[in-house]
């Protein structure tokens, strides 16, 4: 048997754990390339030095501190990509508050929730997301004062009037740049940097709170997985409230000293022209995005880039050879983690993985198990078992869930993470993605929770029963398309019920395919089977919305 191999090219550019703050790589980088651009907005024709950078970000956190804020206090931002969500996200950072990055497409309850959680005290929100705070006005009332986007649809001024009237303060966002630079307490490794919201798996989403040495560190995970240096330019056009826009393609690049570029949206017909026309040497792919870049007709100038790397979660392992060929890049990486944990499993740069392969544990730094999920207990070489973590390095993984102590203790079960993941690892050492053994599911880059997406079905008057799960999306790397099983109490068309979710959940959450049955199936304690849903996946009575809309 060979020995098993695990990832050793993780070393920290700042080896130092105390700096580990997103306050200390600024200033040190403000300090040793003052000129240099750290973030690029092609699409708002703007760039920021370094030095330009920690100014603002001073400016920001002084307004914070100087309007009653204090380290500690939450901060909401629902924005689309913008150098002004990135900014806000950095001067939090260094006035020691707490960044809590909320999902574009969320509204409602949703929305209510999240807000809840946090108790944020003060919010920056693109002028076009106003309607959906006053529609939860009564239940967000801990909120003191908007700083409001210009999002370039005309609407900013009638959207801060629409929160005066609605008892709130509001002003335009470029008034958190008038603050005064103070004499701030930098914040510590340890102290609470951001809280990110999970999809819900099997109740409503919770928040993770994550230390700043966290952020940091999952940050330098992708600093060793794509080998960034000062030289490399790092392209994202994922969201940035997502953590693979923000703490894996923005943040990593910063500590390396190099540039961010930022766009609003992936274009898959556009994508290569981004790379060429910014010099980018490294991207990330998420879900089905490399399959779509893939299908573009080729082109003859399609080589002529600097592109070297691209970080693909997952990678689509029958063309990832053939894309490297195409566009000339040296290396696909890939990762497995969790925003609770970090990625505990990385693939090392330009080494020939198996097929399907997710990576080799870092195990310097984490321990990691394939455990049996009822008895915790580890499982052999090849079986397949949950995933469960732990941290080396203190500050690594997650301080629990925000306000949820019972959640927290429920996921480091017997002092290990749970992550409900199913994986296998190979007698070398490599690790693979099975399945899920929670109810979440994935559609097109965002998480999903199956508990909510039941929730809005369960509201339509005729729903009595309702079940969902995903099936296998029809490209690869596309993770799930939605289903919902119904039991209905009265007659119903499924486009009907589809409609009564717009609204009430995310657009993507809404599911594509519909079933009605006369009763679900379920176990002896009346829990919905739902493997059995699964199996049966699609059949000729499955109503789908997107065919309906297309013919």
């Amino acid at each position: 048997m060979s020995q098993r191999q695990v990832y050793t090219d993780l070393v920290p550019t700042f080896p130092d754990p105390e700096t580990w703050t997103l306050d200390q790589v600024l200033r040190h980088h403000a300090s040793v390339r003052p000129d240099a651009v750290c973030l690029d907005a092609p699409v708002e024709e703007a760039r920021w030095t370094y030095a330009q950078a920690l100014a603002s970000a001073e400016r920001i956190a002084g307004t914070w501190l100087t309007a009653g804020g204090s380290p500690g206090d939450r901060v909401a931002i629902m924005a689309m990509n913008s150098s002004q969500l990135v900014r806000s996200w950095w001067g939090a950072a260094v006035g020691n508050l707490v960044e809590v990055p909320i999902n574009t497409n969320y509204e409602g309850e949703f929305l209510r929730h999240q807000l809840n959680v946090v108790d944020a005290r003060f919010a920056v929100i693109d002028d076009v997301f106003a309607p959906r705070f006053v529609a939860i006005a009564k239940h967000v009332r801990g909120i003191e004062r908007f700083w409001v986007i210009d999002s370039g649809t005309g609407n900013r001024n009638a959207a801060i009037d629409l929160l005066r009237s609605n008892g709130w303060d509001a002003a335009p966002w470029e008034e958190l740049e008038d603050g005064p630079v103070l004499d701030m307490v930098p914040p510590r490794a340890q102290d609470l940097g951001a809280i990110f919201f999970t999809s819900g798996t099997t109740g409503p989403s919770k928040g993770v709170s994550m230390p700043h040495s966290q952020l940091y560190f999952f940050a330098q995970e992708v600093v060793c997985l794509t080998r960034l240096t000062p030289e490399d330019t790092y392209l994202t056009t994922t969201p940035l409230f997502h953590g693979n826009a923000q703490f894996m393609a923005v943040y990593p690049v910063i500590i390396a000293g190099g540039r961010a570029v930022i766009r609003p949206k992936f274009s898959a017909s556009r994508w290569i022209d981004h790379v060429r026309d910014s010099g980018v040497t490294v991207t990330n792919f998420v879900g089905v995005m490399m399959d779509f870049a893939w299908k573009q007709p080729p082109r003859e100038n399609d080589r002529d880039n600097v592109l070297r790397a691209v970080y693909a979660a997952p990678t689509a392992s029958t063309i990832v050879e053939q894309f490297k060929e195409r566009y000339g890049i040296e290396a696909f990486v890939d990762a497995f983690g969790l925003t609770e944990t970090c990625a505990p499993i990385l693939s090392p740069y330009g080494v020939p993985r198996p097929a399907g392969a997710a990576g080799l544990a870092a195990s310097k730094w984490f321990d990691i198990r394939l455990v049996d999920p009822e008895t915790d207990r580890e499982v052999p070489v090849g079986q397949v078992g949950e995933l469960v973590v732990r941290p080396v390095q203190p500050w690594t993984c997650s301080n629990g869930y925000y306000g949820m102590p019972e959640k927290t203790l429920e996921a480091w079960r017997n002092l290990w993470f749970h992550t409900g993941d199913a994986l296998r690892q190979d007698e070398d050492g490599w690790y693979y993605f099975v399945d899920r053994y929670k109810d979440a599911l994935r559609r097109r880059g965002e998480n999903i929770s199956s508990y909510e997406i039941e929730a809005a079905v369960m509201g339509h008057p005729a729903v009595a029963e309702c079940a969902v799960v995903g099936v296998p999306a029809d490209v690869e790397a596309g993770e799930d398309e939605v289903l919902a099983v119904v039991v209905l109490t009265e007659a119903a068309a499924p486009a009907e019920i589809l409609s009564w979710c717009e609204g009430r959940i995310p657009a993507f959450a809404i599911p594509r395919y519909l079933r009605v049955v006369d009763e679900l199936p379920k176990t002896p304690s009346q829990k919905i089977r739902k493997a059995v849903l699964r199996a049966e996946a699609l059949g000729p009575d499955t109503f789908d919305r997107l065919a309906v809309s297309v013919s």
